[in-house]
């Protein structure tokens, strides 16, 4: 096992360990720091990933950011294109069912009306399994959202995380996109893109 995997492995292992009050309590406090920031006040175009199993919750956030008249799109995983695709939401509770690795994605009626292209979004809000203090990010091993970034050079970067997903210093590939901040339950670490 690499390095970064094993990394990955036992990061993820502790996440899996909080409680839903724990995550839900952080999650929280990561959203309050990150509707303050003028990345999300003064965007109007968003994408938010959905949350699943530990990861920061996003599903209030995507609701205030609908409410605040932000234009919100979330990913939907094209596994034989190895991509993303932005799609504009407006009601998670309708708009969102069970898909690839039954995370919660865009119902396929609104994946063909509603695809919003990658160089619309301003701000990307994204999960994953290890940040460092450089804005170096891994995922989950399948390089959907290094490709979504690679394509929206200009957009903000954002990764949610909790301090237990922070390491000093990730030993990043190549394609590896460094992130503009990662916003954690008691920090906002700027990246060094």
């Amino acid at each position: 096992m690499t390095l970064a995997a094993t990394l990955r492995k036992n990061i993820l292992t502790t996440r899996d360990q909080l409680s839903t009050e724990e995550i839900a309590v952080k999650s929280r406090a990561i959203q309050q720091a990150l509707l303050n920031l003028e990345q999300v006040l003064n965007r109007q175009s968003i994408f938010v990933y959905v949350s699943f199993r530990s990861e920061v919750a996003t599903f209030d956030l995507i609701d205030i950011l609908i409410d605040m008249g932000k234009t919100v799109t979330v990913p939907i995983t094209r596994i034989r294109e190895k991509r993303l695709d932005a799609i504009h939401i407006t009601n998670p509770a309708t708009d969102l069912q069970p898909g690839y690795c039954m995370i919660p994605e865009p119902r396929e009626e609104l994946c063909r009306a509603n695809r919003v292209a990658p160089e619309e979004i301003e701000t990307i809000l994204l999960p994953g399994s290890v940040f460092d203090m450089r804005g170096g990010r891994f995922g989950y091993g399948g390089g959907y959202y290094d490709r979504f970034l690679a394509q929206n050079p200009a957009a903000s970067r954002i990764g949610l995380a909790f301090d237990l997903q922070i390491i000093d210093n990730a030993p990043l590939n190549v394609h590896d996109q460094i992130l503009d901040l990662v916003i954690t339950e008691t920090r906002i670490i700027s990246g060094r893109r």
